[in-house]
Order: C-alpha cells, then structure tokens, then sequence
C-alpha cells in the first residue's frame, strides 16, 4: 500500500520551472532513495512533499489524503518528519530542548532517540549550538523521530560530515529500517551505503523522472549518465 504518492508534479520558483511531472511513490515501511545530480530537482521535490513549495501540477496523496492544498504544519501533522539539509537545529536551545520542542505522543520517545544516538544522551543539557556537525545532524534526525511520523524525509543526512560519524549516521538509519517499520524517504549520493537499505531508487534529471528500480539496477551507463559516478 502506497503511503506517499506523487503524480505529475510540476513546481516553479517565480517564473523558473524546476520541477517537470515528478511521479515518485512510497509505500509502508519500504525505503526509497531519491538520487540525481546537484540541481535536478531533489531538495525541491521534498519541499513540495512537505508543501513548503506549492507545485502548480499534479497531487501530492499521503495516507490517502491529497494534501496538495495543506500549509506546511498541517501537514507535518499527517506524520510528515522532515530531517533538513543543513541540519537547522535550534542552537540557543539545549539538545533535550531541541527534542522537546517536537515531542509529539507515540512510540518515539526522549529513552528511544537516546537509545538510537546515545552521544543526545551525554550532550542533553549542552546547548545544540556548541554540539559538532555530527552530533548536530543526529540531533536533527531524533528531533523529526520525536514527531512520531510516519514517513522520515532525510534531506542528505551525511553530506559533508567525516567518515566515522556518517558511517554511525548510516547505521542509525539501518536500524530504523530493520526494527521501526518506518517509511523512509533518502536523498543520499552514496550507493555503496544505500544498497544496505534501499527498497527502491528514483532518479531524477532536470527536474523529471529518467530512471527507478532496484539500486542493483544502476547500470554503470546509468551512474555515469544521471549520477556522475
């Protein structure tokens, strides 16, 4: 059963058209990684999905709603939880503030996001501000888990970090697939680390669908056309 599903989205920023009929379908508990080059449309597709972006075309359905007409925070309420590119923490708030200020009722709590990223746990009264790039996306990660959504949206959860924290990022990630049931929704250019998780890859060009299948399918014509790899 399809959880999110878009259909034909078309999106502009004033009179740029950015996006060119996105189709892209998630389903419960299946992981889809959503790739492509810098610029083709990735980051733009997940503000539509989370309607910080308003598309002029198509629908946006989510738990079988269509909320293409929904302001952002309701639709976050539908159990949308967006972990940003760049992180954003609240920095002039502790880490349990951060997590605080996003608790919402369900299985994710303060216990189980320290049992994920047990660093939130021994930085919990450190201002986030102070925390490292690593600790910051976790930070990020457990306060859109502590939503209690139903699709986590990762926005390239591991850019620029170093390579021990993005293979705990990773990690994390791995877990939530295996024991959470959660839907996830990746934008991420490593293959070697999504191959471990996703379900499902989409590829977008220029704004538009050009590939999807399994990420065994990633022919080397395919990742030196679409992926530069």
């Amino acid at each position: 059963m399809s959880l999110l599903e878009l259909s034909g989205i078309t999106a502009s920023y004033g009179a740029s058209q950015a996006l060119f009929g996105v189709d892209l379908t998630v389903g419960e508990g299946e992981v889809v990684a959503l790739m492509g080059r810098n610029g083709m449309g990735k980051s733009t597709t997940i503000k539509v999905i989370c309607r910080l972006l308003k598309n002029s075309e198509g629908s946006v359905r989510f738990a079988g709603q269509d909320i293409s007409g929904l302001p952002a925070h309701k639709a976050a309420r539908l159990g949308l939880g967006l972990v940003p590119e760049g992180r954003r923490c609240f920095t002039n708030l502790t880490v349990h503030e951060n997590l605080y200020a996003s608790a919402r009722p369900g299985e994710w709590t303060f216990e189980r996001v320290h049992d994920l990223f047990p660093r939130l746990k021994e930085r919990e009264r450190q201002m986030a501000g102070s925390l490292s790039g690593g600790e910051q996306q976790m930070l990020a990660i457990g306060r859109a888990l502590m939503t209690n959504p139903r699709l986590l949206i990762l926005d390239e959860a591991t850019e620029g970090l170093a390579p021990v924290v993005r293979q705990e990022i990773w990690a994390a990630i791995g877990a939530l697939k295996s024991s959470s049931g959660l839907s996830i929704l990746v934008v991420d250019k490593t293959i070697a680390e999504l191959r471990r998780i996703a379900d499902h890859v989409v590829v977008l060009e220029r704004g538009a669908n050009v590939w999807e299948g399994t990420i065994d399918g990633l022919t080397t014509d395919v990742k030196d056309r679409y992926l530069g790899v």
